[in-house]
This record gives C-alpha cells, sequence and structure tokens, in this order.
C-alpha cells in the first residue's frame, strides 16, 4: 500500500438529478465485536439528536487517510486532524444540526501532538454526554512504514533530525494507550488501498451494499472528450436529427427528438444491452471500492443523440436503485 503524506494512495453544468434506492445495478488482528462506551448522564445535548462517533487514529503512514475517505463516502461527516479538545463542540454542533449531521468521523494523529495530551479529558466529556463512539486504530509493520515513508521520499512527522524508525518509535510510544483502549484495530502492513476499503465497508457499511452514484454526461466530440469520464459510448452509429429540418432546432429533451433516435435501428438494442452491461461493471466497482463512475454519451455536437441516450439511461439506472445525475455539458454550446 504506497502512501500520499501519511496515509495510502487513494485513490456541473445543467446537472440534474434522478434518486434511485439503495438498490443494486443491474490477516489484520480487530475486535470484530466493537465496544459502545455510554456515559451515565447528559451534559445538555439532547439524547436523541447525539450524533454517532468514530475516532480514526493511528501511526503515520499505516491509511488513515484511506479510512476517512471510506466513511467519507458512506455518508458520514469526516474532519481531519482536529484537535481533540474540540471533539465535544464538533459533536454538540452535529447534535444541533436536526438530523443532518448523524454521523461523525474524526481523524487524530500526531501531526496535532500539542493537542493531544487533551484526549484523554475530551474522551471522558464524550462518555458523560452519553455519546456512542468508536475508535479505530490503523496499525502496520515498522518495515511496512518505513517503505512507504521512502516510497513517498518524505520524512516521519516525529522523527526530526533523526532516521524514519526513530520517528516511527516515538509514535508507537505516543499512541501505545490509544491502541490498547481503541475498539478497532487494522493491521495494513499486507492490505492494498482496496483491501482496507473492504475492511472499512464491512465494520460501518451495515447491512446494505454500499451505494454507487453515477453522473451520466452527453457531450459533443467536437469539443473534445470529457476528462473525467470513467466510460465513453459513442451514438454516431445513430442517424443524426441534425440533418432532418424540423427537428434540428431542437435538443434530444424534446419528446420528437427522442423518438426518431430511439425508432432507428439498434438504438433500443444498444440501450438494453449497455445498462446490462453496466451492471456486471458496477458490481465490480463495488468490489473494487469505487464509490463514483461517470458515463459519458457522445454523439457529434452533443445536442441530439447522445442527450436523448443520455436520459434514458439515466433513468435506466435510478430504476435500478442508483443516485444518478445527468449532466448535459454542450447543449445550447452551438
Amino acid at each position: 500500500m504506497t502512501e500520499h503524506e501519511t496515509g495510502p494512495v487513494t485513490e456541473q453544468d445543467g446537472a440534474r438529478q434522478h434518486t434511485g434506492g439503495n438498490g443494486t445495478l443491474g490477516s489484520a488482528p480487530q475486535d470484530d465485536g466493537a465496544q459502545v462506551k455510554t456515559g451515565k448522564e447528559n451534559s445538555g445535548v439532547p439524547e436523541a439528536g447525539i450524533p454517532e462517533l468514530v475516532i480514526i487514529s493511528g501511526m503515520s503512514g499505516a491509511g488513515r487517510s484511506t479510512a476517512a475517505k471510506c466513511l467519507e463516502d458512506l455518508g458520514w461527516f469526516v474532519v481531519d486532524n482536529l484537535p481533540p479538545a474540540l471533539i465535544p463542540t464538533m459533536v454538540e454542533l452535529g447534535a444541533r444540526s436536526q438530523g443532518n449531521v448523524a454521523r461523525i468521523a474524526v481523524v487524530v494523529d500526531v501531526r496535532g501532538r500539542r493537542f493531544f495530551d487533551n484526549l484523554r479529558e475530551s474522551l471522558a466529556d464524550l462518555d458523560a454526554r452519553g455519546v456512542t463512539r468508536r475508535t479505530v486504530f490503523l496499525e502496520s509493520s515498522d518495515e511496512a512504514l518505513v517503505r512507504r515513508f521512502e516510497s513517498v521520499r518524505r520524512p516521519h512527522p516525529l522523527q526530526g533530525d533523526g532516521r524514519i524508525v526513530d520517528g516511527i518509535a516515538a509514535e508507537r510510544e505516543l499512541l501505545r494507550e490509544l491502541r490498547g483502549d481503541a475498539d478497532l484495530v487494522i493491521d495494513t502492513s499486507s492490505l492494498n488501498v482496496h483491501e482496507l476499503r473492504a475492511k472499512m465497508d464491512a465494520q460501518f457499511a451495515g447491512e446494505e451494499e454500499p451505494e454507487l452514484r453515477a453522473t451520466v454526461m452527453s457531450f459533443g466530440f467536437k469539443y473534445g472528450l470529457p476528462v473525467d469520464a470513467d466510460l465513453v459510448v459513442d451514438m454516431r452509429f445513430l442517424p443524426n436529427p441534425h440533418w432532418v429540418p424540423e427537428l434540428r432546432p431542437y435538443t434530444g429533451l424534446n419528446e420528437e427528438v427522442a423518438s426518431y433516435v430511439f425508432n432507428q435501428p439498434g438504438a433500443k438494442e444498444f440501450l438494453d444491452r449497455y445498462a446490462e452491461m453496466l451492471r456486471l461493471v458496477a458490481a465490480g466497482y463495488r468490489r473494487e471500492g469505487k464509490r463514483y463512475v461517470t458515463i459519458a454519451v457522445g454523439c457529434t455536437g452533443g445536442k441530439h443523440r447522445s442527450v436523448a441516450m443520455s436520459e434514458k439511461l439515466a433513468a435506466r439506472l435510478a430504476a435500478e436503485g442508483v443516485e444518478t445525475v445527468v449532466v448535459h455539458r454542450d447543449m445550447g454550446r452551438e
């Protein structure tokens, strides 16, 4: 597992949303039963509104950034490098959000070492408030950590004028007590990014499969390919409504234009088969921890064929339970 900074590599115009449900498209030491720690009294925050809290900590280079990103993709409100003394304040703000912030994840690490001594006091405060919290500790072997720091050519945050191994040793000592109190310890020594995400999903995604979000974008090839496209399909195999005088002024959102497009040989068959292919691809994306996909649908100018096909494809995805946004990048550009 390779790292940016001290964590592993992690991997519009005219947008409209098709909202689906939660349906489908088409050796780490750990405590399997996380302990729920609650206090005996409530310090001024209504109990019903107290958000769930996860504290992410661990060794620099062990994967905190990836773990945090995974929770963010699962719908958690994530705050990186928050001073421990401010954690109760963050929870209180979440409790006042009227349910808009129901789950908070806070990344605490030695980058905030000046505040780290306040962590025990903050945790005691949270217990007194009756906050349901879990602590996730990311662990890794010295050998793996050294490899990762050397691969990105960055110093360990605690090594000072010494070696990387000196910084690792100092950090282990500083975090020893927190590791002992952690509800979940994940050893990432032999894990890649996808395997770490899978472990986080197993702990926090619940019984439902992690949601996949899709953007379906129509575009014109003459204006260039979308740079953020994961999948690209070409509608120029269909006759162009541009050459039908009565249809030329309109776009693929027009019912007559859409009817013309889908009455052409191969149009409906393409929609059916491509939607079936996306079910297969989506299952693989979920296994690999991918949460977002952009599907680019192109024609010559991005006005007729690609717009009509994008609308139909987005409706299919939404019917399958995928949260889908439609973007017509080049419509109206002429």
